[in-house]
């Protein structure tokens, strides 16, 4: 009997994941369909349970529900325990089990799509919501010489701070520092604008990534203007998280690159 996966989100009509899963189950030769699940805003769980009931074994959440499925999973993964979010769902018996693939997507991407070695670098951060929190600990893992996160306000950001061992700073206090990564996890990229970096920001040969992805942003225009030798967006990202997800599910890692560019040239 075929398994049954799908990502829940509102809106989900654009999510790539029914393409990304289904081309992972073709290339593993996997008895799986996933599909796109509209929830209803104020009814997460009860969109989770009408999956039990259907015999669904897992799915990936989308905005806006990944802290309310942290909310309700019965067991969570440490790296979900650490981001306060869930954006991978596990269903076994009565058990809800959670975890978070963001941070090994983002890693993954960057050191084995992007050939970028983490160790020993200065990581800007950009925002202190549930997309920064997810990526933080995978990071550190990676043992980076320092991690500073930057936040128009410093409260979310001190919070984190305190909570990974790592330095916050506002955006004015940055003028000076020059990073080898600077990750944009705000939400300025979805409304067309651009973190208020100042100049100078980029040591030599770092990285730009933008975890948007499918556009050109205002942050990645900045990052060529200011000299940075390498700029990506999210979509490695993406099919990466995917990938991790899967590997829970069907315990087979699937190969990505081929994905990554099939979804490039679409």
């Amino acid at each position: 009997m075929t398994d049954l996966y799908a990502v829940i989100g509102n809106p989900v009509a654009h999510s790539k994941s029914p393409q990304i899963h289904a081309e992972f189950a073709k290339q593993t030769k996997q008895d799986m369909a996933y599909g796109a699940i509209l929830a209803p805003l104020e009814d997460f769980p009860a969109t989770v349970e009408k999956l039990r009931r259907e015999g669904y074994r897992g799915a990936n959440v989308t905005v806006p529900f990944k802290r309310e499925a942290w909310r309700i999973a019965s067991d969570l993964a440490a790296r979900a325990l650490d981001a306060e979010s869930v954006n991978t769902l596990s269903f076994e018996n009565e058990k809800i089990l959670g975890d978070n693939t963001d941070g090994a997507g983002l890693v993954n991407d960057i050191v084995g799509n992007l050939r970028f070695d983490i160790r020993n670098t200065r990581i800007l951060l950009m925002g202190a919501g549930g997309a920064a929190r997810g990526v933080i600990m995978p990071l550190a893992e990676q043992r980076p010489g320092q991690i500073v996160i930057a936040n128009r306000t410093m409260e979310k950001a001190l919070q984190l701070a305190e909570k990974f061992s790592i330095t916050a700073k506002t955006y004015s206090d940055l003028a000076g520092d020059r990073f080898d990564i600077v990750i944009n996890a705000t939400s300025s990229s979805l409304k067309g604008e651009l973190p208020p970096l100042p100049s100078g920001i980029f040591a030599d040969n770092a990285l730009a990534y933008d975890m948007m992805y499918g556009k050109q942003t205002p942050f990645m225009e900045f990052a060529r203007e200011q000299g940075a030798s390498e700029i990506a967006d999210g979509l490695g990202m993406l099919v990466e998280q995917a990938a991790e997800s899967f590997f829970i599910w069907r315990g087979v890692r699937p190969e990505t690159k081929a994905v990554i560019e099939k979804l490039k040239s679409c």
